[in-house]
Formats: structure tokens, sequence, C-alpha cells
């Protein structure tokens, strides 16, 4: 599966790290597009790739790749999305997947008119960590789940993508939508209520977020993002028997299972990993080799559901992008 790279920012080197060290028999990175043909190529020496186009148009219509990173800022996701889809190729999409539920709507729908392959890339979805989670709490040792807590937090106001409305900035989109994904991810129930704050920037997007969600089967999930300052990133999973507590719900680095009176149980063992991005592009491979064209761990119902239950924080924020 050759794989090319859509956008040569910071997230998109962090993949093309992934993917060099990752030795995949069956991956290769082949390609780098930018708006900037001189970025391209730096990118494509510094990568050792063997393509680099300096327009997303001319890397969208190279027909020996197969499947497209787009690692462009939010409010060009669909854009590009669309633009590759039209040239026959699969996409893994970074979060947020759109800028809202319609854009992704939009892209699903010609992904499936087109018999193409698309997947949101929230890596957290993808990692053996998740399925590490899963069966804890499949097994009944902390009991039934009644409430979920997490956090994430990086001071990241300097950043041009977090601070402008034009790029659909924010923290929301960025880094609320991990405690989202987190939440859903422990509580199998549907939405009956979500409730929210934010503390707003100058530009009018939002740097500082609570929120809650109550679940149909009476969970509750209380969740806190900033891109003021770092946070510890805890995620805590609460049961009638016990909890987990996950360090880092952006890339765990500890699963510990505690029991009622607060003692440690257990603490699972993490594989060793390149970065964690590998997962989200090897079940790509796997999710395209069985002829389907949706990833089992992210499935387009839940990427529409996080797009919408975001749209609603917005408006009760009163937070709209550009051309909405």
């Amino acid at each position: 599966m050759n794989v090319a790279i859509l956008g040569a920012g910071a997230i998109a080197r962090t993949m093309a790290d992934t993917l060099t060290r990752l030795q995949h028999p069956e991956i290769k990175l082949a390609a780098i597009g930018s708006r900037s043909l001189e970025k391209a190529e730096a990118f494509a020496r510094e990568y050792g790739l063997s393509k680099a186009y300096g327009s997303y148009a001319a890397l969208a219509a190279d027909p020996e790749i197969d499947l497209v990173y787009i690692a462009s800022p939010h409010s060009e996701h669909a854009a590009h999305a669309r633009l590759c889809l039209e040239s026959g190729k699969h996409l893994l999409v970074e979060k947020a997947f759109t800028k809202n539920a319609a854009e992704a709507l939009e892209i699903l729908a010609l992904a499936k008119e087109k018999d193409l392959l698309v997947t949101e890339a929230i890596w957290t979805r993808y990692m053996p960590s998740r399925r590490i989670i899963d069966e804890v709490i499949e097994s009944g040792a902390i009991g039934e789940v009644h409430s979920v807590q997490a956090n994430l937090g990086y001071p990241i106001t300097h950043k041009e993508r977090i601070m402008r409305p034009e790029l659909a900035g924010g923290a929301l989109l960025d880094l609320t939508v991990y405690p989202i994904n987190f939440a859903l991810m422990a509580i199998h129930s549907g939405v009956k209520d979500l409730t929210g704050t934010c503390v707003k920037a100058d530009t009018g997007v939002d740097l500082l977020d609570n929120v809650a969600i109550t679940f149909e089967n009476g969970a509750l999930a209380s969740m806190h993002a900033t891109a003021y300052s770092p946070t510890d990133r805890m995620g805590y999973i609460y049961g009638t028997k016990g909890y987990l507590a996950v360090t880092n719900i952006n890339n765990p680095e500890k699963v510990e299972l505690f029991d009622k009176e607060h003692r440690l149980v257990q603490r699972f063992p993490l594989p060793q990993q390149v970065t964690g991005y590998e997962y989200q592009v090897i079940e790509c491979l796997e999710t395209l080799k069985a002829g389907r064209r949706e990833c089992p761990s992210m499935p387009h119902a839940e990427t529409v559901h996080v797009m919408e239950l975001m749209d609603r924080l917005r408006k009760l924020w009163e937070i709209k992008f550009p051309g909405e």
C-alpha cells in the first residue's frame, strides 16, 4: 500500500517519521504534497521520499498512490478529502474529521459513491491500549461503569491553527475531541444531555473547555481541555467494583486497575510502538485487504456522532466558523 501525506506541517512529520521507521512489508510512504514545491522537496529529502508535489491536485492525481493521509488544517479537510476521492484515493483524514457534521456526511456519502475507504485518524481509537481497556470493562472487573473523567491540555495558543477561526481553530476540534472520544469509548449508551462552558480568545475561538455528557443509561462523563497549559492528561473510568486509571488519554502510558479500596489490583502491559500513529495506517491496510470500506475501530457513525456533539457545543457557545 503506497501512502502519501497531504500537508507538510508538524503532524505530517510525525506520520512520516512513523512510517519510515515502521518497516512494514506492505506499507510504503511514497509521496508528500504541499502548497509549496520547495517545502515538499525539503520534506521528501528529509524522509527519503521519491516523490514531492507542489500542489495537492498533483498529489491526488498520482496513479501509484493508494492511501492519502490528510494532515491539513481542520478547515480544509472536506475540500482536500473531496479532491482525493474524486481522484480515486482511499483516505485517512486527521481528526477532527471535518469542521462540522454536514461536511462529514457529505464526504462519507461521496466515499460510498466512489467505493473508497475513508476513516478518521483519531489515533486513540486504533491503539492496542483501547482494546485492553475495553476488555477490562467487558470482563466486569470494575463492575457497571457509571462515570468517566478525562482531561487534556497543552500550551498551544501560539499556533495559528488554534487561534484562527478561518482554520476552524480552538480547543474543541483539536483537544476536547479526545476526552469526548474517551468517554464515548467507555460508555456505550445514547447521549441524553450535553452541556458545557468555554473561555474564548479575542479571535472568538474557544481555548478552555468544560463539557458534561449525561447518557441515557444514567452514566455521566465530565471532560476538560485547555490550549493554555499542560494538564495531567488523565482519564478515569469509574465502576461499581473499582476503577481504571489511564495515564495520558492522548497516547496511554499506563492502564491501571484499582479496587473499591483504591488498592492497585493490576497494571496492564502496553506493547512497544513506533509513535502510536502506525496502528491507524495498519488498520487501513487490513480493512482494504478484507474488501471493506469502513475501519472497525472508528465506524463512520461514530465520526458523525462526535462531529454532531461538537456542533451542538459550538452552537451553545455561539462559535461559528467562516463559511458556515
